[in-house]
């Protein structure tokens, strides 16, 4: 097991799905870590599983990551409790399917509110900390940043910024001795995508199950992937051990990403 002993990891998002499962693994391996997301009674949830499963020490504060002041708050709270960052797993934002003609504006600005102007703001009020550091930033995109879909317009849209500016901020980390990095996850059971064979099912008229079974079939991949399988990655991205993987955007889908970029 990689260790990440005595240091502080910071994950928004961390109250369940991905961004639980890689505060709970950053934890196993050694990590104190701070939870930031919106809903208070699962952060709480959240903090006491990990306290009771790994022993470490758990802070965590609500705050609508959407929002300047709501990031403001999560870093300010960080710095009180901690007075470091050694770690920012970037993971908080959830976009929603549609078809293009019929979908609100309204849901393409809270895609980009969250997920990438969330991630855009911790890492630059964190930035000093994790230079301090010498730290790691990971960040959670996914694969529709480089499969576009009709009926993800958001995601894909969102994913493709974010990606975007991971590469830049990697360019910005070899100034300043912080390591980037960034994930694409693939189908990975989570309540996000519930929605999505949810929204799917609506959309093309079948059941639930029919769709996991078309997507699955369509990806070409044994199995949906688990919250786990991307935070062993995360826990392995922040170690010493992968210093040298820099400004990469790495696919964790089963296979399921035909291209070789």
């Amino acid at each position: 097991m990689t260790t990440l002993q005595g240091k502080i990891a910071f994950v928004t998002g961390g109250s369940k799905g991905i961004g639980f499962a890689c505060a709970h693994r950053l934890a196993r391996n050694g990590s104190n870590v701070f939870l930031a997301a919106s809903h208070p009674g699962r952060l709480e949830n959240a903090t006491a599983k990990i306290i009771e499963s790994t022993g470490r020490r758990v802070w965590y504060h609500a705050a609508d990551l959407r929002t300047l002041d709501g990031c403001k708050s999560a870093a300010e709270a960080l710095e009180a409790d901690c007075g470091r960052c050694d770690i920012l797993v970037n993971c908080a934002g959830a976009t929603r399917g549609g078809l293009f003609p019929d979908q609100p504006d309204e849901e393409m600005i809270d895609g980009f509110a969250l997920k990438f102007h969330g991630a855009v703001r911790m890492s630059r009020l964190l930035w000093p900390m994790l230079a301090k550091s010498g730290g790691t930033v990971v960040n959670i995109v996914g694969g529709f940043a480089r499969a576009p879909s009709a009926d993800f317009m958001v995601g894909g849209a969102v994913n493709a910024a974010l990606a975007n500016f991971s590469k830049a901020l990697a360019e910005q980390g070899l100034r300043d001795d912080v390591n980037v990095n960034w994930i694409h996850p693939g189908l990975t059971v989570t309540d996000r995508l519930e929605r999505i064979f949810s929204d799917r099912a609506e959309q093309q008229g079948k059941s639930r199950a029919e769709v996991e079974e078309q997507l699955v079939a369509q990806e070409g991949i044994r199995r949906l992937g688990m919250p786990e399988d991307v935070a062993s990655l995360v826990a392995f991205l922040c170690s010493s051990e992968a210093r040298h993987i820099h400004g990469t955007g790495i696919a964790v889908d089963g296979g399921g990403a035909k291209g070789y970029q």
